[in-house]
């Protein structure tokens, strides 16, 4: 795609508007994406102008102009100063330039798909008990039962932590998760998040003291291994990046395994498609995130005035990169309402971002989904959804807030 070095202001350029409330889950605003992708594909939303393209999408994903917000989440919370809002923007998910891909090049080494797969067994362990715990009533909230209680455990193994420790790990989780839930009161519950991080980074500091004097297979051993040139990662930048991994990977994983079991029992033909097929797993994850994800937008903004594809962007416009519709793009995914977890080598969905802030967790959470889906669709026969399933909004994470079904239990492997 060329870009031009001069163009109309994007919101003088006579691009279509979508019109919708931050409120509205991905399921009913999707009509009108749609709509606004066959007219053009920019539009300007309710927050400015919308990407709805797969190639516009995937070109400003690799763009550096476009960055992150700086402390957007916090700003939208209240919060624009203090030792709170220094920290969340201190995480490498806030970095931009130098220091980002310098952490990013060391990080790499540690988050390849080997060490990913090492955590299979980790995985059917802890996806087999969370079934047992339902399978004699042959029902559950799927949410609340298997979902929620899934990521952390495959994290804290991840990081090195004993089984013992993993309630620990949530407790911590829950409070330091203040910060994106739109449930809770930020400006009030600082001390409360700061008290949560800080013991986490204290327990993070002893797991490094123990791994220096005996490494391990672990991510955090990894860390320790890692260097680039000789350059090597300190303490605090391990502790942020243990910090990163646990607030990145927790709750999306949750609310795509549960948009994924959603989408699944919706299509029991893909169902049984997967469970007799167990190698579809990959693409079935692939397919639920491209279909029914739980990430539909990912937001960017420009320092100065930018100019790309024909448009200028002015200085602090906040972009919204809707990946959703971009991932339903005709022009690339052919008949994309289709649920379809055979599809033939299509090409990469853009959910897990692109270029310099492309997910460094990618691998480790399609394996989780891909292991955790591969199971489910074995253990719990005919699942069928018993109420309907209200979603979050399509702005932030979204993914079902109950799934409750009914199921026929199978027993676990070698029982």
């Amino acid at each position: 795609m060329t870009v031009e070095t001069t163009g109309p202001n994007v919101f003088d350029a006579g691009l279509p508007a979508l019109l919708y409330d931050i409120t509205e889950t991905v399921h009913e605003v999707a009509p009108r994406i749609h709509a606004a992708r066959k007219e053009s594909p920019m539009a300007i939303g309710p927050l400015g102008p919308e990407v709805l393209s797969y190639e516009l999408a995937r070109t400003m994903l690799r763009d550096p102009r476009f960055v992150f917000p700086p402390g957007m989440h916090m700003t939208a919370r209240g919060i624009t100063s203090g030792p709170l809002f220094d920290r969340v923007t201190g995480t490498i998910l806030g970095m931009e330039g130098a220091e980002h891909r310098r952490l990013r090049a060391l990080v790499s080494k540690a988050f390849t798909p080997r060490a990913s797969a090492r955590m299979e067994e980790t995985i059917d362990i802890v996806i087999n008990d969370l079934i047992d715990r339902v399978a004699d009533a042959g029902r559950c909230d799927f949410v609340t039962d298997i979902a929620r209680p899934y990521p952390i455990p495959i994290i804290c193994a991840l990081l090195g932590a004993p089984p013992q420790d993993w309630e620990q790990f949530s407790l911590w989780a829950e409070d330091i998760f203040k910060i994106v839930r739109l449930d809770s009161n930020l400006v009030d519950e600082q001390d409360v998040v700061m008290r949560a991080w800080d013991e986490f980074d204290a327990y993070i500091d002893d797991l490094i003291a123990e791994r220096r004097s005996r490494l391990t297979d672990d991510l955090i051993s990894e860390l320790i291994r890692a260097q680039d040139d000789g350059d090597r990662l300190s303490n605090a930048e391990m502790r942020m990046l243990a910090f990163s991994i646990l607030s990145a990977g927790t709750d999306t994983t949750r609310n795509q395994l549960a948009a994924s079991m959603h989408v699944l029992c919706d299509h029991p033909d893909q169902l049984a498609l997967l469970r007799d097929n167990p190698d579809l797993a990959m693409r079935a994850v692939e397919e639920s995130m491209r279909h029914s994800p739980a990430v539909c937008t990912t937001l960017r903004t420009v320092l100065e005035d930018v100019t790309f594809a024909d448009y200028t962007f002015p200085a602090g416009t906040f972009i919204s990169v809707i990946t959703y519709a971009a991932n339903c793009d005709p022009g690339i995914y052919p008949d994309p309402d289709t649920f379809d977890i055979s599809r033939d080598n299509p090409p990469p969905i853009l959910t897990f971002g692109g270029g310099a802030h492309f997910c460094l967790g990618a691998n480790l959470a399609r394996v989780e989904l891909a292991e955790a889906l591969k199971i489910l669709a074995r253990r719990m026969l005919n699942p069928r959804r018993v109420a309907t399933a209200r979603w979050k909004p399509m702005l932030g994470l979204s993914g079902p807030t109950r799934l409750e079904i009914e199921f026929d239990a199978t027993p676990a492997a070698g029982t």
